[in-house]
């Protein structure tokens, strides 16, 4: 089942919703994380149902392990609706225990004299993507939702390579896609598929788990189709097992989308 079809389903209507996800979709013994997410966004969106408020920013912390194959319940709340600003909370359940947590905002346009625009571009992104580059799924050697995305490499290293190099620069897209209901949600889950990139500095095999993660998105977005988008990220301090990730979204032509943060944990001792 690919991502247009998850996110699509007619049980993120309900209030709360209760889903259950295929092992193919799965980050070891959990779902992957851009998915439960994605998933959360769009109770949201349903709660919402407002097409004038576009979502501003995103926070997710993962609480506990969100199992495959075994159903789980979202719930949605709107805290607060302002003339221009929807706050809204959203969690995951399963087995009576809260996995993940997330609080969104959406916001409306006004009229400003106030205008900068982003100064970021893509400083190593390559618009020419060789598929030599695009990592090919192998079973056992990469989590099984990798099946469902292209990861191209631009910059940076395999996780567990013993690399010195702290920034990962690539492309990313699904493999399966037919359509755009909701940029954001795309943007979202793909965000997340890449490793972490303090993953290519360890000289082994080790656990890692995203514990908080905040992403804001630019408005309007700038993307047009499910093509290929760009991502740069970079380790800036890690230290007693945690590390502080930023990253980078631009769509193909070089314009920013949206600014990602994560706070990391690492288990390689």
């Amino acid at each position: 089942m690919d991502f247009e079809t998850i996110i699509s389903s007619l049980d993120l209507n309900e209030q709360p919703s209760t889903v259950s996800v295929a092992s193919t979709w799965s980050q070891g013994r959990t779902v992957f994380g851009g998915l439960s997410a994605a998933l959360m966004l769009k109770h949201m969106l349903n709660r919402l149902n407002d097409k004038n408020r576009k979502l501003r920013s995103f926070n997710c912390n993962f609480v506990a392990p969100l199992i495959a194959t075994e159903p789980f319940t979202i719930t949605t709340t709107i805290l607060r609706q302002g003339k221009r600003v929807t706050q809204l909370e959203s969690r995951i359940e399963q087995k009576n225990s809260v996995c993940l947590v997330s609080l969104a905002c959406f916001g409306g346009q006004c009229p400003s004299n106030i205008q900068v625009e982003p100064q970021s571009k893509p400083r190593i992104l390559n618009p020419d993507i060789k598929s030599a580059n695009t990592i090919q799924y192998l079973e056992g050697a990469f989590p099984a939702f990798i099946q469902h995305v292209d990861l191209n490499i631009q910059a940076g290293d395999m996780p567990f390579s013993g690399s010195e190099y702290n920034e990962l620069h690539g492309w990313m897209k699904f493999k399966h896609t037919t359509q755009i209901t909701f940029p954001e949600l795309y943007i979202l889950a793909l965000a997340d598929a890449w490793p972490p990139t303090i993953l290519q500095l360890c000289s082994k095999p080790s656990p890692a788990s995203t514990v908080s993660w905040y992403i804001e998105f630019l408005q309007p977005l700038n993307i047009d189709s499910l093509d290929w988008v760009g991502y740069e990220a970079i380790t800036h301090q890690a230290k007693d097992g945690y590390s502080i990730e930023d990253a980078k979204i631009f769509s193909k032509s070089g314009e920013l989308l949206a600014l990602s943060h994560q706070t990391v944990a690492v288990f390689d001792s």
